[in-house]
């Protein structure tokens, strides 16, 4: 075949986006052979070549812009007229030919307007030509891409040229009348493109309708190929025929399965549709290294930086974050599971049989709450049994009662001490949640209190002339059950205390660090004990034992934004949310002179960082999800005096719960404590909701009750009502249907899947 349609259906599938494909980087030029002006002149330098929709079904444009550098554009006069843009309706009669110039990809069409052999030509060092070609195919074919055969493609192809028009002669530019070639050739549309690294493989494709992975072919070349600096792709072909390509970066939901020599990832083809999980499954002898290579270029490509040029152990850092162990089956002397153990699992058992899901309105009722926007933050109190939801400028109240969220009030309008209305950034309960601190999107140097009980502001504290307060945080993991006054604020680069009892602003001089180069701090969280997390959105952490010191640990960055942080109450536990995956990080110093210490007290050796653990979704269950992963920040439970077992999340229309037990001596995520040992971290529960979950966390002191805040209304949640992940408790309620269309195989051939 031509090629699988899963490799166009990304740019075909929205209809709402009138862009199919770019080309980012190029020159335009303009060749007159016939004319006494030049042969070639240069219109745009710097080029931007889209194709494009039209207001008519099945027509489309080219249209090359003229791209300006930056602030270059503010030197026209508004009123002055640009001619920046050139558009050409796609039509067989412009007779597109592909080429190269100097090593360049070239793209050549008829000028309709000019002399007989006038022609325009797009030249661009991106090795695009191959994907460009075929998308300008589709455009000509006058009829739904889905309906063209590889046959009806190449009759549409103008006879292949391995030149730039501007290195023929004159003579040979005439365009001649276009001529099909052998439809059964298929050609590359890659074939240009540098490979970084091969390897040889099997290439699966998860069913959903049989939930397993069907193979599509046994001998495939997994290519990682470059298309530009810190730009790496991964390609899938037998022989000349591509099955995939598609960048590497977090939105593919990269898992290595260390025990089968495996590597499955999503492709989503349509946006609102579930995606298609594929798997390569390699021999054991290049598996290793495939890997490595991956996780090199996929790091490279977020961090925009050259692997070789980081430290030894943070390497190290990095290639054990993909690195999923399969552990020992759990040794006789941990004896059989505990009584608690033994009644999650009839919990989760129970939840399997139960009818997926409640209706919203069920509970609680939020009729005097549903105007406006949609609900954008949630705030779970620790005292009173109250939960706070924001929804643009209003704030509604709900009491945890009998197990559901019962609506109380509504705080109408916040406004600060000016009268003037505003919706909240950011809100955290204070001084045992009796005070609700806001921050303004406006006015970014101060910190606003709200007494819950008046449902008003009234103090601004303002923190600072010149910095700005991105985050706050409570002086402790547990600080709002007290009387507490002051508590932890945040910019982008630095760190300091806050004491509204101050005269003049509130920032603490003697309890503030702030670092010279832009961090770019994300999220934060204490201790119990008031020692202190930082993340940001380079995918850093910092672990301080106190505030206005340097950090005593400084974790690499995987590449990819932080947006929330949790840690346990004792501060052995971290858990950072990335939007596709988790990070587990044991911060307890296993080696060394300070062995026995946590990261917070003293720095980690150099050879004896901790192991991240990737907690992600398994590629087959992201399959059936109508949305790409997008988590909101993970929590552990909460309780004084209560141990941190389980972790709460959400993604799209999902609340995701993951237990565990902590260890003196080794940690990975699973269902109960006897998995835990197996070293599986894709154990998992869930719930799905008819509407988006915005937020979500524990109610304090019990790890079976999860406040879910959705676009629409807060429910509670019971841990009993989420279920193991399966096709029935996974896919859309509206659909239960497979996108998958190209299965080539009867079900005669269809593999059990060791996934």
């Amino acid at each position: 075949m031509f090629v699988l349609k899963s490799l166009l259906g990304k740019m075909w599938g929205n209809p709402a986006n009138p862009e199919l494909m770019q080309i980012p980087a190029g020159q335009l030029y303009l060749v007159r052979p016939n004319s006494i002006k030049g042969s070639r002149e240069c219109i745009f330098q710097d080029a931007v070549a889209t194709i494009r929709r039209t207001g008519v079904e099945y027509q489309y444009q080219l249209v090359v812009t003229r791209a300006y550098e930056e602030g270059e554009e503010q030197l026209l006069d508004e009123d002055a007229e640009t001619d920046d843009e050139r558009v050409f309706l796609i039509d067989h009669a412009l007779g597109f030919r592909f080429g190269t110039l100097d090593g360049d990809s070239t793209c050549s069409w008829r000028d309709l307007s000019g002399e007989e052999g006038d022609l325009w030509e797009f030249v661009s060092s991106k090795a695009t030509n191959g994907l460009f070609e075929l998308t300008l195919l589709h455009c000509k074919y006058g009829r739904s891409h889905e309906d063209a055969t590889d046959a009806e493609l190449e009759a549409l192809k103008f006879e292949s040229s391995t030149t730039s028009p501007a290195s023929e002669s004159a003579n040979n530019l005439n365009v001649t009348e276009e001529e099909a070639p052998d439809p059964t050739i298929s050609e590359d549309p890659f074939k240009d493109v540098p490979i970084l690294h091969r390897s040889p493989a099997e290439l699966y494709l998860f069913d959903l309708e049989t939930d397993v992975f069907v193979i599509q072919e046994k001998e495939v070349n997994a290519d990682l190929a470059s298309n530009g600096d810190y730009d790496t792709w991964i390609i899938v072909r037998h022989n000349s025929t591509p099955f995939i390509s598609a960048p590497i970066d977090a939105e593919m939901n990269p898992r290595f399965d260390m025990v089968n020599h495996a590597f499955m990832f999503t492709f989503r083809e349509t946006e609102g549709l579930p995606g298609m999980t594929w798997c390569l499954r390699f021999d054991p002898k290049v598996f290793g290294e495939w890997k490595d290579k991956f996780t090199i270029y996929m790091w490279e490509g977020k961090n925009k930086a050259s692997y070789a040029k980081a430290k030894t152990d943070e390497q190290r850092y990095i290639q054990d974050a993909y690195e999923d162990v399969e552990m020992a089956e759990p040794d006789d002397e941990d004896g059989p599971p505990n009584s608690e153990d033994e009644e999650d699992d009839a919990d989760n058992a129970s939840a399997d049989e139960r009818e997926e899901g409640q209706s919203e309105s069920e509970d609680s009722d939020v009729d005097a709450f549903a105007r406006g926007s949609k609900n954008q933050q949630l705030a779970v109190g620790y005292k009173n049994d109250m939960s706070f939801v924001a929804r643009g400028d209003m704030i509604g109240v709900f009491a945890h009662q009998d197990d559901k969220m019962r609506f109380r009030t509504a705080i109408d309008r916040v406004k600060n001490l000016e009268g003037k209305a505003f919706s909240p950034r950011k809100m955290m309960l204070h001084n045992q949640d009796g005070d609700m601190l806001l921050l303004d999107p406006s006015n970014q140097n101060s910190v606003y209190r709200m007494d819950l009980e008046y449902g008003k502001v009234v103090d601004e504290w303002k923190v600072s002339d010149s910095l700005e307060v991105n985050n706050i945080i409570p002086d402790s993991k547990y600080a709002q059950m007290n009387p507490q006054q002051t508590f932890i604020g945040h910019s982008h680069n630095g760190l300091f205390r806050i004491d509204p009892r101050v005269s003049g602003n509130k920032l603490v001089d003697s309890q503030f660090k702030q670092y010279a180069t832009k961090n770019d701090f994300s999220a934060a969280t204490t201790t119990e004990s008031g020692k202190l997390a930082v993340a940001s959105n380079k995918g850093d952490i910092r672990l301080f034992d106190q505030i206005g010191k340097n950090a005593k640990t400084a974790l690499p960055a995987l590449g990819d934004p932080i947006i929330g942080v949790d840690v346990s109450a004792d501060g052995r536990w971290l858990v950072a949310t990335c939007k596709t995956y988790l990070l587990l990080i044991d911060t307890l110093i296993g080696d060394g002179r300070y062995k026995g210490s946590l990261g917070f007290d003293r720095s980690f050796p150099a050879d004896s960082k901790p192991i991240p653990r990737r907690l992600q979704l398994k590629p087959e269950h992201v399959a059936y999800m109508e949305d790409p992963v997008s988590f909101t920040p993970a929590r552990f439970n909460t309780g004084v005096n209560e141990a941190e077992k389980t972790i709460v999340t959400s993604t799209g229309k999902y609340v995701v719960i993951c237990e565990y037990r902590l260890l003196s001596t080794s940690l990975t995520l699973a269902g109960n404590f006897r998995r835990l040992k197996q070293g599986r971290i894709d154990d998992y529960q869930i719930k799905q909701y008819d509407s988006r979950v915005v937020a979500d966390n524990f109610k304090f002191g019990a790890d079976k009750n999860i406040i879910v805040a959705l676009e629409h209304n807060v429910v509670m949640a019971n841990k009993k009502e989420l279920a193991k992940p399966t096709r029935s408790s996974l896919a859309p309620r509206a659909s239960l249907s497979t996108p998958v269309r190209k299965i080539r195989q009867s079900h005669s051939d269809i593999v059990d899947s060791p996934y």
